[in-house]
């Protein structure tokens, strides 16, 4: 059995907002719960399907103090606190341990493109400055900075440097870090969730599981149990939601909407730079929910 620190099912969660943008904390809790109780084993606050980017550091601290309290020890939840400021993530760290987080996210630091030694510097730093275990989030498609292999093996000789959550899609460079080292890997690509359990990852952190808790916790079972066809069969089912939330739109946008025509959030607003689903990207969305039997089919 593959090392969980942090389980196996997780969700980069969605921070739902009023029509105006701001912050709806109630339905933040909901979700939360909701989420829990639907085959998830922690939730990952602040990510990029959280909005992080757009919502300001009193914003984070009250999503995640809301968040924490809405999940009442059931499992982790981690904290986002990567920025392209090492000394701005310390401070993020630092209030995130504050407000009960029980894990650190810390994604490359994007724009600034450091060298490899750059980012283990970067790293260790924010590792050193709270107890909390720490993932990493590899990205480079947002980042610009890969975590190379021999980075990733160095930073799994920090004690708290535990997990990997690697949206890179390189399974054999993943497979060389999980040879040499004990870092526990992630699938940070919904699709390729059960590529990577396959090769002794440990779970997902992803978008549509906002949808699918309970079958890719029964996917993951599945892998566990050796029943491959099993797990293979929970992959294809979910094939169609996965291609119409994470290739269509951006992944929170869609899911978002999804959230919204299921009835788990008020609204379906977004902040700017980004835009809300249109009439036909959210008819795409009711399709291919309807055909996962997450929606009853419309009347005529």
């Amino acid at each position: 059995m593959p090392d969980r620190p942090f389980g196996a099912v997780l969700t980069a969660l969605a921070s739902p907002m009023s029509a105006d943008g701001e912050l709806d904390l109630g339905a933040t809790g909901s979700l939360a719960a909701h989420l829990m109780a639907s085959g998830h084993d922690g939730l990952v606050v602040s990510g990029t399907t959280g909005e992080a980017p757009t919502t300001s550091d009193e914003e984070k601290d009250r999503l995640l103090r809301t968040v924490v309290e809405a999940v009442q020890g059931a499992g982790p939840v981690i904290a986002g606190v990567g920025t392209n400021d090492t000394a701005h993530s310390v401070t993020l760290a630092r209030r995130a341990e504050a407000a009960g987080a029980t894990g650190l996210l810390v994604v490359a630091p994007y724009y600034s493109r450091p060298s490899q030694d750059g980012l283990l510097a970067h790293v260790r730093t924010v590792a050193d400055a709270t107890d909390l275990p720490v993932m990493l989030y590899d990205i480079p498609g947002r980042s610009a900075v890969a975590f190379e292999t021999e980075t990733l093996l160095r930073l799994g000789e920090h004690p708290r440097v535990v997990a990997v959550k690697d949206a890179k899609g390189d399974l054999q460079a993943a497979t060389r870090v999980k040879a040499g080292s004990d870092l526990a890997f992630y699938s940070g690509d919904d699709g390729l969730t059960l590529a990577y359990l396959a090769h002794g990852g440990a779970g997902v952190v992803g978008v549509t599981t906002h949808l699918l808790g309970p079958a890719f916790a029964r996917l993951v079972a599945a892998v566990d149990a050796g029943d491959l066809p099993t797990a293979l069969a929970e992959h294809r089912a979910a094939l169609p939601l996965v291609d119409a939330v994470m290739t269509r739109m951006p992944g929170l946008v869609a899911v978002k909407a999804a959230l919204h025509l299921l009835g788990l959030v008020p609204t379906a607003a977004v902040r700017l730079p980004l835009l809300p689903a249109t009439d036909a990207q959210r008819e795409d969305l009711r399709a291919a929910l309807t055909a996962t039997g997450l929606l009853e089919p419309s009347v005529p």
